[in-house]
Order: C-alpha cells, then sequence, then structure tokens
C-alpha cells in the first residue's frame, strides 16, 4: 500500500509575506512621521480634553442642536433621493450585459469610478466655493456622492441577475424597454432600495460634518463651538449626532434585511 505523503506548506513563501506586509506598515508609518512613542505621552492630554467634553456635556445646549440637526437629516434625505434617481437610469446604461456597446458602458464606468473616489467633504469645499455657505452646497455634494455609490453598486447587481428570464422574453419578441421594465427591474429592485438606504445611512454621517466647510447643518455649529473651546458643548453635539446616528443605522438596517 502507498504512504500517502502530505506536502509541507511552504513556510518561505508564507514568511515572506508576513515580512513584506511587515515592512510596508513600518515604513509606511515611518514616512507619515508616525510616532507610537510621542502618541503614548501624549495620552493624558487627550484624557484630559474627553474630561472637558463629557464629564459633564452641557445638557443645557441640547435646543440649540435640534434644528441643525433636523437640517442634517433633511440634506442626508434630499442628496440621497437625487442621487439616487439619478443613479438609476445610468447604472442600466453602464451594465454590460443590457446594453452591449462598449463605447457607452465603458466611459460610463469610468466617470462612476471618478464621482467615487472624491469624498463627500471635498466635493461640499468646491460646492460652497461655487454657490457659497449653506445647506444647498452640502445637498449637491450628498447627491454627487450617492449617485456615484448606487450606480455603481446597481450596474453590479443588473450584471448579476438571471439572465434566463431575459432570454425568455426575448424568445418572444421583446424589445429592450419590455426586457427592461418585466426581467431586470423586478429582480435588482430590492437591491437598489437597499443600496440607496445604506447612501442613506453614510450620507447622514458624512451631512454631520459637512457644516465644517460651510456646508450647513450641526457640522456648523460643531465648527464654530470647537474653534471657541467650548467643549462641553462640543462633547453634547458628540453625544446627540452619535444617538440620532445611531437611531437611524438600526431602523435602515431593518428595512434593509426586509427588503434583500
Amino acid at each position: 500500500m502507498d504512504k500517502i505523503i502530505i506536502p509541507k506548506p511552504k513556510r518561505f513563501k508564507r514568511n515572506l509575506i508576513i515580512l513584506s506586509v511587515i515592512f510596508l506598515i513600518v515604513g509606511s508609518g515611518w514616512f507619515a512621521g508616525f510616532n507610537i512613542f510621542e502618541v503614548l505621552t501624549h495620552l493624558y492630554k487627550g484624557g484630559r480634553l474627553l474630561g472637558r467634553m463629557f464629564f459633564p456635556p452641557d445638557f443645557s445646549y441640547i435646543p440649540n442642536i435640534v434644528a441643525p440637526m433636523i437640517e442634517t437629516i433633511r440634506m442626508a434625505i434630499v442628496g440621497t433621493a437625487v442621487g439616487a434617481v439619478v443613479a438609476l437610469p445610468v447604472a442600466v446604461l453602464a451594465a454590460n450585459n443590457f446594453i452591449k456597446t462598449k463605447w457607452l458602458h465603458v466611459p460610463l464606468r469610468v466617470v462612476l469610478n471618478i464621482f467615487r473616489t472624491i469624498p463627500a467633504l471635498v466635493l461640499a469645499s468646491l460646492f460652497v466655493a461655487v454657490f457659497g455657505s449653506g445647506a444647498f452646497s452640502g445637498v449637491i455634494a450628498l447627491s454627487i456622492f450617492t449617485f456615484g455609490l448606487v450606480s455603481k453598486l446597481t450596474y453590479e447587481t443588473i450584471e448579476a441577475v438571471d439572465y434566463g428570464q431575459v432570454e425568455a422574453l426575448m424568445s418572444l419578441g421583446a424589445n429592450k424597454l419590455n426586457v427592461l421594465r418585466y426581467a431586470i427591474m423586478p429582480q435588482i429592485m430590492p437591491q437598489y432600495m437597499s443600496y440607496t438606504l445604506y447612501g442613506f445611512e453614510v450620507n447622514v454621517r458624512a451631512a454631520a460634518v459637512l457644516g465644517y466647510v460651510g456646508a450647513g447643518g450641526i457640522g456648523q455649529i460643531y465648527e464654530t463651538n470647537l474653534a471657541w473651546r467650548q467643549f462641553d458643548r462640543v462633547g453634547m453635539i458628540i453625544i446627540f449626532t452619535f444617538f440620532i446616528v445611531l437611531i437611524i443605522d438600526l431602523v435602515s438596517s431593518s428595512i434593509r434585511k426586509r427588503l434583500v
């Protein structure tokens, strides 16, 4: 009876990969000027700052936070809605299994990748310079960010649909619009709505800091209080924002689980 030979693991290759990763991390930290000892020596300053912010926070400041937080949520709602509506037809055109024309879906994907690489905070800074301070600049920034996010996820979903339904309709002589309406849309709508809700979650968190560059919302009073070193109010803003975002995330996650 022949012996079963179990090949030994290639330890040299594994160790080489581990050493390469360690070298990459250490080298990146060195070039970035990261110093763990400096972090440890300044921990007491961080603890003192946290004490001024949260022990205790200024609870009497809550009435001043409510209106900016409502504005932040409104910015996220409008930005998500506009971006998601525009994203759906663009995603259909970018999917290579529906419109099989490279000169159309390839440039669209390049444009979508460009939009996704620009953070919402950077977009808000640009639009504040163009349109001035206020919630409008923040809404435009969130709309573009949502458009890039939802469109990419949606066209990937379209490319993964069950093509049997599409072929069945095409064999009956259905045109592109009928195929889109009766075969593709019913399959992708739950995922599309889930991506939209996910975009809303992200936008609420992003909108909370857009005011820091003058794009309205609660970030604006956060920046003002931080500039005046009113840390007890800053702590209250952080706590209030945390609970609002947590509630929105829980509700949105529950809805997304029901959709998918």
